[in-house]
């Protein structure tokens, strides 16, 4: 008999059980799903704001005089382009090309910071570490140490001046600062986010995660601040294609197939894991790619249906779907044949054994609304 690990829980957690959230398990923790409402949350972010805990995923300090070169090595950005106060997505890749996981690059002054989604916490320290021989570099996985807080939306702003002051709200798209909330937290405020709406993240150790929770909520009330969960997360970044790791990005999906071209850098002067395979994928073309689709029957798409062709042989697969409540249609995102990703192809998907038409169209669905 074997039983299985106890589920982790965020500092945060009796704040989500106080406010009536719906928890469910995610990665390993309990995590809330909504509050109020997915399709409420999901407004809020769209037209004012929304708070949410992310405190489950993983972070991973990179110090020391070979920081840059071994992040190089393990990074397909070009981290050197990344200067102090910035930030950049990246991925980490095999060598075969596919994709270990996608993370944030955080460039403080003295050190960088990782951070990596959380059911692959300790795996991605794993691989770094397993990655890092030979470069005079130490690595830290401070993420049981550290809470995260998403504040999201064009109120966001408005809201974290109040808190930390009009430096820390002004921050450049993608730049991150050390910063003190609420008078005496100490932070890291950066300028990034999931939701398509442009917004910040908040990294606080765990003792200030608390009080910076209620009182951004108190101090976000009058501008319609809410508390969200993980559901509207997922429907905000499926709006805005954003991927999602086990879903649009995976071990046997590479970068070029998740149309994430654009964050490798194959002439970025150093090498670095997957390189070759990366470069020989590009040179060649892929055999399927990511598109976003519409569905013209009535049905959802849900992630792992299978895409079908107009013969009902099985082509591809749904990655994420489900009715987009910014937009009022439902719509997908799934892999398909390279041939068939062209915007107004037509392909079907198989709901409850039924084929149901759909019509690839232009991504992202819904365009992010970033302060650049």
């Amino acid at each position: 008999m074997t039983t299985s690990a106890p589920l982790k829980r965020t500092p945060l957690f009796e704040r989500h059980v106080a406010l009536g959230a719906r928890v469910v398990e995610f990665g390993g923790w309990e995590m809330p799903v909504q509050y109020s409402g997915i399709i409420s949350e999901h407004q809020a972010v769209r037209n004012a704001a929304g708070l949410f805990d992310i405190s489950h995923m993983g972070e991973i300090e990179v110090r020391g005089p070979g920081a840059l070169a071994f992040l190089q090595h393990i990074c397909t950005q070009d981290v050197a382009a990344i200067g102090v106060g910035m930030a950049n997505y990246s991925l980490l890749c095999h060598p075969d090309g596919g994709i270990v996981d996608d993370v944030f690059v955080y460039h403080l002054p003295g050190y960088y910071l990782v951070v990596v989604n959380a059911s692959n916490a300790a795996k991605d320290f794993a691989w770094m570490r397993e990655h890092a021989h030979g470069f005079d570099a130490e690595l830290t996985d401070t993420s049981d140490a550290t809470a995260m807080l998403a504040l999201q939306g064009p109120a966001a702003e408005g809201i974290l001046a109040r808190a930390a002051g009009a430096d820390a709200a002004a921050l450049p798209f993608h730049g991150v600062a050390t910063a003190t909330l609420l008078g005496d937290i100490p932070a890291i405020v950066a300028h990034t986010g999931y939701t398509g709406e442009d917004g910040f993240e908040l990294f606080v150790d765990n003792a200030g995660a608390v009080r910076l929770w209620d009182e951004l909520l108190a101090l976000g009330d009058d501008a319609g601040l809410k508390p969200c969960g993980l559901g509207a997360r997922d429907s905000l970044r499926f709006e805005a294609c954003l991927p999602l790791y086990g879903h649009e990005i995976a071990d046997d999906i590479n970068p070029y197939q998740a149309k994430l071209g654009w964050a490798v850098k194959l002439d970025k002067g150093a090498d670095f894991v997957g390189r070759d395979a990366l470069a020989q994928a590009k040179q060649a073309g892929v055999a399927s790619k990511l598109a976003g689709f519409e569905m013209i029957d009535r049905g959802i798409a849900r992630g792992g249906y299978a895409i079908c062709d107009a013969d009902g042989q099985p082509i591809g697969v749904v990655t994420t779907g489900m009715p987009a409540p910014t937009l009022g249609k439902n719509l997908g995102l799934g892999l398909v044949p390279a041939a068939l990703a062209a915007e107004g192809s037509e392909v079907f998907v198989l709901v409850r054994e039924r084929p149901l038409r759909a019509r690839v169209v232009k991504t992202p669905f819904y365009k992010p609304r970033y302060k650049k």
